[in-house]
């Protein structure tokens, strides 16, 4: 086997769940429908201090109400939200068996089960959450973030390509197409898409992160930091420094085994 081959291993994907760390820097909850790698995130501490109050009243409407389409829907968003992944999977699957044509319920009970890591699931139920008629490049997108954690990135990158023919230089596609370059070792692409979407949003932590590591694992260690401490305090850019550099010798680390 190539050591190319062999970088574009399943080992590879293990860098996500540290990119993750590095660009939150915390506990993390999963929602496919955000930006970070095939793994998009929201930190808990991201989580507002008013969402106890805002579940507790969601929580009662849906006990009020459980069979009411847009009722479980608020209700499994605001549980994955906050965490609460378990939770929010078995209120979608009981929403979408009561309203199996519901497209709405269909996407957040695929992306709740993405949440959950059931990957292949998550495909299927997003599959049939928009059809080829009518396609929905948020779907497009998510579908594409459960194929690359399935390892089958040369057709997540067709899902992406395809949602990009709908909007063209959306920066959380973008963002997702280059690392699941990255995940094939092919790492000049990678930074060329992950530039695009840095041009189109330089304001989002999360694809300058995605652009840092690129940059990282060319060994270009210093444009890498530069990008993962722009806008940041003192203490949290050192602290997404050392992150970087302890992934980046993960990587090297794998790399000459």
């Amino acid at each position: 086997m190539s050591k190319r081959s062999s970088l574009a291993s399943p080992p590879a994907r293990l860098l996500l769940p540290a990119l993750l760390v590095l660009v939150l820097g915390g506990c993390q909850t999963a929602g496919i429908e955000d930006v970070t790698g095939a793994l998009g995130v929201r930190s808990e501490a991201a989580v507002k201090s008013d969402a106890r109050p805002d579940m507790d009243a969601l929580r009662e409407r849906y006990r009020a109400k459980p069979n009411d389409p847009n009722v479980a829907l608020a209700y499994g968003k605001a549980l994955r939200e906050t965490g609460q992944r378990a939770q929010a999977v078995a209120v979608m699957e009981q929403a979408v068996l009561a309203h199996p044509s519901n497209k709405a319920l269909l996407a957040g009970y695929g992306r709740a089960l993405a949440d959950s890591g059931n990957f292949q699931q998550a495909f299927d139920v997003l599959s049939r959450a928009h059809t080829p008629e009518d396609p929905d490049w948020r779907i497009l997108s998510a579908q594409g973030a459960a194929l690359d954690q399935l390892g089958r990135n040369e057709e997540a990158q067709q899902y992406y390509t395809t949602a990009l023919k709908i909007v063209p230089d959306e920066p959380t596609v973008l963002s997702n197409l280059g690392l699941s370059y990255m995940l094939q070792n092919n790492l000049p692409k990678a930074e060329q898409v992950l530039g695009r979407a840095h041009q189109r949003n330089q304001n989002d932590a999360r694809v300058r992160a995605n652009l840092a590591l690129v940059l990282g694992l060319q060994g270009r260690e210093a444009e890498a930091e530069i990008l993962v401490k722009a806008d940041l305090p003192p203490d949290q850019a050192a602290a997404k420094v050392a992150a970087l550099r302890q992934l980046l010798a993960k990587k090297q680390q794998r790399a000459d085994k």
